[in-house]
């Protein structure tokens, strides 16, 4: 594999730049306003445990069904198309939720919010191979990053303009950030319009179905998966695990909750760079590993000792998902392909993943323990072992294809 030769970061692609900092903004803003303001909305009306329910598990089911479609999509309209289509989804839905008379028109504004960030979770890393071959460690740690800074940001506003404005302008207010998202890519479609036509040319039907039959694109899979379960597993149920183990307080556990989110603004900031400088794949997934099972571990034995370590080691785990997502641009040779990759690893990934939130608490409720619970965890974190052995060989899934099948 060879690398294409550096160029200065701004020449000529400045819009891409900012339409793709701003575009992974709006994905993680419009996921992370809702939960803050879901006491003010019940004063308006009643929204059930079950319905609940529903918008916590939609996230990774949309993903996994629009990371199918979005191949498709992309190559009947192309990549810059495509972004813009989702964002005016995103301003659409996210006004529509902010005037929600009931708990359906929630649900579905939400749901559709949903499907418009599937497909722009997708769409992020072929951009990236496409504007800037040259620069993916660092477009992927700048944009992976705004995505962390995005995912916080929401909870720490909402309940203070909720309680000065009301929660419709709370909800409705992220619709300007996917709005203002959109104005780079409509400008770069009027500037290389004759480019857009190109990129739809040039897409291969194939290569989506080529992926199955790939261990480089399963490795990645397995990778994103790890990840994507610990995160949404956690965000489901380590409070009520440290509460219950641990014997800590709601208030610190909620602390503690924080503290393993936060951990994944370090690992987007250091991860995308130490494995396109120094070729780290190899070392960062055993990173992973040890630290995910050191955590589950600490939370088995001595979940006391020092639950902060814990946490702390549990959420350095979840470095996966930055690094699945610069070895996405990494390991394909055309942003085309990179299309196919993203789609594949991503919605296989979420659909897996959407079954282990409610798995791991029927598994809880069934044994009254969360020992089996913890083990189960652990076969997952362990599953990444021979997927980063594959993940680090420097090829791509072209090459990869090649080996195997003949030419791409």
């Amino acid at each position: 594999m060879t690398r294409p030769a550096a160029r200065p970061l701004w020449r000529g692609r400045a819009l891409a730049f900012i339409g793709i900092v701003l575009f992974a903004f709006s994905l993680r803003t419009a996921v992370a306003s809702l939960s803050p303001v879901l006491g003010f909305i019940g004063a308006d009306f009643a929204v059930s445990p079950a319905v609940v329910g529903l918008i916590g598990t939609a996230p990774p089911v949309c993903y996994a069904v629009f990371g199918i479609l979005t191949p498709r999509l992309e190559r009947r309209f192309g990549l810059e198309r495509l972004a813009v289509a989702a964002m005016v989804v995103a301003v659409l839905a996210l006004t529509w939720r902010g005037l929600a008379v009931d708990a359906l028109t929630l649900l579905l504004s939400t749901a559709l919010i949903f499907a418009a960030v599937g497909v722009g979770n997708i769409l992020l890393p072929p951009l990236v191979k496409k504007y800037f071959p040259d620069r993916i460690g660092l477009m992927t740690t700048i944009y992976s990053t705004s995505m962390a800074v995005a995912t916080f940001t929401p909870p720490l506003v909402a309940v203070p303009v909720a309680d000065a404005a009301g929660w419709r302008l709370s909800l409705g207010l992220w619709a300007v950030f996917a709005l203002v998202a959109m104005i780079p890519w409509v400008a770069l479609l009027v500037r290389r319009r004759s480019d857009s036509d190109a990129d739809i040319e040039a897409a291969s039907p194939r290569a989506f179905g080529r992926m199955w039959r790939l261990p480089l694109a399963w490795a990645l899979v397995v990778g994103f998966t790890v990840s994507g379960v610990l995160a949404y597993t956690s965000f489901a149920w380590l409070p009520t695990l440290l509460h219950d183990e641990a014997g800590v307080s709601p208030a610190a556990a909620g602390a503690l909750l924080s503290l393993f989110a936060v951990m994944g603004l370090p690992c987007s900031l250091l991860v995308p760079v130490l494995v396109v400088r120094f070729h780290a794949t190899r070392a960062l997934f055993g990173v992973a590993v040890v630290a995910g099972l050191t955590g589950v571990a600490g939370l088995l034995l001595a979940p006391a000792f020092a639950p902060w370590l814990w946490v702390v080691l549990l959420g350095t785990a979840p470095l996966l998902f930055p690094l699945t997502l610069v070895l996405l641009g990494l390991r394909t040779r055309s942003h085309e392909t990179a299309v196919a990759l993203s789609a594949f690893v991503q919605s296989v990934g979420y659909a897996i993943v959407a079954l282990f939130p409610v798995g791991i608490g029927l598994v809880h409720g069934w044994t009254d323990s969360w020992t089996i619970p913890l083990l189960i965890l652990a076969a997952v974190i362990s599953a990444a072992i021979p997927a980063g052995v594959v993940a680090a060989r420097r090829h791509t899934v072209e090459d990869d294809w090649e080996r195997r099948h003949g030419a791409w």
